[in-house]
């Protein structure tokens, strides 16, 4: 009788503990605190970004979305830690153009950055600017590819370092003006554009956000932006195309991912409030004064745009004579 009653105890502890189990599968995701990694430093883009769109997603989803920063490598470290996470959706990704980069830099990445990961939506498009030193006696890119011209190897141009969206410019405009500009590699886009407020260098291909205040204040010259068309809050500065270079555009796509094999259910869910909140207007307003376009768009055409920005950037890197190392 006693070891009956036993078991009949056990069984029903057992029951609970699967009753318990299955009503928590069942709660509605999220149930707990969303964690965005950022593989860079505090202070970038990606950062001002997620500042920017976190309260709001956190609003939409009833859940706090908390930075993590995992920099290095790159944006490497950050993005392997969350190609091996759970996909449960709690452990997300903010990635720069650097993820899109590293497969033409990198020959061997300890992730795919196509089948590792799960593309939850755009964030924004960044358009790259041309600036320059106002010491240097140029105002259009005409005039500096004939000072380029006339002074071979005799101009510098920074860039967050070597083989960053900034460098690959520089050496997109080299080909295409056929002209040589002498490549100096910065820590960041911080150090970069430093060097050249101070003079150290005469030019830089930058992000818009990274510089706008700058320009506004007369401390840089734009001389061209590097999207595919006029950006909203520069309407008077010429796009390269219209300067003088047909095809060269460059601009800098920030991803929003999770790691592979994401429930349909739960991707849905973070695709739409990072969709809803970049539909905000005051959050849209803040993002175009700053010079990014806020995008969205669906996790299938997230997927197409990496593949594409990929591609793309492997054709820069191999005209532009870099070898995968």
């Amino acid at each position: 009788m006693r070891t009956h009653l036993v078991q009949f105890a056990l069984a029903c502890v057992v029951a609970a503990a699967g009753l318990a189990a299955g009503e928590l599968a069942a709660q509605p995701y999220p149930t707990k605190i969303i964690r965005v990694v950022n593989p860079n430093q505090p202070g970038g883009n990606s950062d001002i970004l997620f500042r920017l769109l976190a309260p709001k997603m956190g609003e939409i989803l009833g859940q706090q979305l908390v930075v993590d920063y995992r920099p290095g490598a790159g944006g490497n470290i950050g993005a392997e830690m969350v190609s091996k996470s759970p996909p449960d959706g709690y452990t997300t990704l903010i990635a720069a153009a650097s993820f899109l980069i590293n497969p033409s830099l990198l020959a061997k990445l300890p992730f795919d950055a196509i089948n590792d990961f799960t593309p939850l939506g755009v964030i924004v498009d960044i358009p790259a600017a041309l600036v320059t030193h106002p010491s240097l006696p140029v105002k259009s890119v005409k005039e500096l590819i004939a000072l380029a011209g006339s002074r071979p190897g005799e101009l510098f141009f920074s860039s967050s370092g070597q083989g960053a969206v900034g460098h690959l410019s520089g050496e997109l405009f080299n080909s295409m003006a056929k002209v040589r500009l002498e490549h100096v590699p910065y820590k960041g886009a911080g150090p970069a554009v430093v060097a050249l407020i101070s003079g150290h260098v005469q030019l830089s291909f930058v992000s818009v956000p990274a510089v706008i205040t700058y320009v506004e204040g007369g401390r840089l010259r734009m001389i061209a932006q590097c999207g595919a068309t006029r950006f909203q809050s520069l309407p008077t500065v010429p796009t390269m195309q219209e300067a003088g270079l047909p095809g060269f555009v460059v601009s800098s796509g920030f991803s929003f991912l999770g790691p592979a094999g994401m429930p349909r259910p739960i991707v849905e869910k973070l695709n739409a409030a990072l969709v809803q909140a970049l539909r905000d207007p005051a959050i849209r307003k803040t993002l175009i004064d700053r010079g990014a376009d806020p995008v969205g768009g669906t996790p299938e055409e997230h997927a197409a745009y990496i593949r594409s920005e990929i591609e793309k950037w492997q054709r820069v890197a191999k005209a532009a004579g870099i070898t995968p190392e």
